[in-house]
């Protein structure tokens, strides 16, 4: 039987919830509020994908282990959308930024193999351990300074993807997928998601004030940043681009992008990647009952 739980934590944001949830770190705030709209349409796609495969699946340890997965996604999927209404309620337009979103993978659920699908989001999920490992290693910088009901679904959300790191490459392998066939379609999934990227982006520019996120959201966008640095060399741009990961040490950044291009590799295994420490402590207050909606004031209090 798999290990995984599915915790059904009730966050709320019920009240006014800022755009830039962390005021000291405006490109941080905007990552995550990026993920929490791939969150939705993303985790859509992958209830729908571990739905239509689970009848195919004999192996009993890996049916339990797809049902979890799917039912911790279904909660994640959940959880962001309250996140994403309250920032509707400010900025309504998002809303259409976000069935855009959504679209982009209903589109490509219609246009693509079973066996595809399955193997996008093995090869998606497969990055998430060492990305996740990272912002927890640098929860302190990265998250206590902000709104701490933003923060703490973030932490939870995050803990979560790293406990269930091997669940989307079960699932795939348990259906013969192979690994030459994930390595090929990995350059259309980049691709794929870069134009998810580009329409978020642009929907956070169309819809969100400029005095509200305080930065061009195209500077979340990989081309637009090798645009920067290729004008930097010519003297053609003043100053750096904000950044998101400001003060983790250039070292831990590198370290997670040999991870993110070695989960692509052949054989990757997700249960040998290091893993965070804060993952394990959040994990232990979970399983004590203290609170995990509110983190650091609760941690306080205790």
């Amino acid at each position: 039987m798999t290990a995984l739980q599915v915790r059904k934590v009730q966050f709320d944001f019920d009240g006014d919830v800022p755009f830039l949830w962390n005021r000291h770190n405006p490109a941080f705030s905007l990552v995550t509020n990026l993920i929490s709209v791939i969150a939705v349409a993303f985790e859509k796609y992958i209830v729908q994908a571990v739905r239509q495969v689970m009848p195919q699946i004999a192996d009993p340890a890996v049916a339990a282990e797809a049902d979890a997965f799917l039912r911790q996604e279904a909660q994640h999927a959940r959880v962001h959308r309250l996140h994403l209404k309250a920032l509707i309620r400010k900025y309504p337009g998002l809303q259409q930024m976000l069935d855009q979103a959504i679209g982009c993978f209903d589109e490509l659920y219609e246009a693509r193999s079973l066996k595809y699908h399955l193997a996008y989001i093995a090869d998606l999920e497969a990055t998430f351990t060492p990305t996740f490992k990272l912002l927890l290693d640098n929860e302190e910088r990265l998250f206590r300074p902000g709104d701490e009901r933003v923060a703490s679904m973030l932490l939870w959300h995050f803990v979560e993807e790293v406990e269930h790191r091997s669940s989307a490459l079960i699932v795939y392998r348990a259906i013969g997928g192979g690994e030459a066939y994930r390595l090929a379609v990995l350059p259309s999934v980049v691709l794929h998601m870069n134009r998810v990227l580009g329409v978020i982006v642009a929907g956070f520019n169309a819809h969100v004030p400029l005095a509200d996120r305080e930065i061009d959201a195209r500077v979340l966008l990989p081309t637009f940043q090798l645009r920067h640095k290729l004008r930097s060399l010519f003297g053609r741009e003043r100053g750096p681009l904000p950044d998101g990961f400001a003060g983790v040490p250039a070292s831990e950044r590198r370290t997670a992008s040999l991870r993110i291009l070695r989960s692509q590799m052949p054989n990757h295994d997700p249960e040998d990647q290091p893993l965070p420490v804060f993952a394990a402590q959040w994990l232990e207050r979970y399983e004590r009952g203290e609170d995990v909606v509110r983190w650091y004031s609760s941690e306080l209090a205790r």
